[in-house]
């Protein structure tokens, strides 16, 4: 179970995950070796499972973000799952859902026709429906 502290912690290290200890234990009212004790532990007990970046996808020239939920054309997922393999740099997330639809994919697109051409590829897979995002 969770304290105040541990979830204050959590929440500053998802604003931060790169904040020092000694900062950290300040903003939770800690010592940094204290906020150190209790990162550990909520990594130990698999609360905390790792850490990561944020990646601004526009200054990378991805300028088309969208979400495609999934309708797979059989109950065999296989195909439809080989060929996401093979588009992981356009694949943010995908996510096994329940509902209408199987999945509901993340993407990024640098432009309208490598979009297009993705959705040429995903539909001998799968059948579609496509949300651009319009803005963060």
């Amino acid at each position: 179970m969770l304290d105040n502290t541990d979830k204050r912690i959590l929440e500053e290290l998802s604003k931060n995950s790169r904040i020092t200890m000694k900062e950290l234990g300040e903003k939770v009212h800690l010592t940094g070796q204290a906020a150190s004790a209790r990162v550990l532990k909520l990594e130990y007990n698999g609360i905390i499972e790792g850490y990561t970046i944020k990646v601004n996808q526009l200054k990378l020239g991805c300028s088309i973000a969208a979400f495609i939920n999934i309708y797979t054309k059989s109950m065999y997922h296989e195909p439809y799952l080989s060929f996401i393999e093979t588009q992981e740099k356009h694949i943010i997330n995908n996510y096994k859902i329940s509902g209408d639809s199987c999945y509901l994919l993340e993407c990024k697109f640098p432009s309208n026709e490598v979009l297009d051409e993705f959705l040429v590829n995903l539909n001998k897979y799968a059948n579609y429906k496509l949300s651009i995002v319009i803005k963060k």
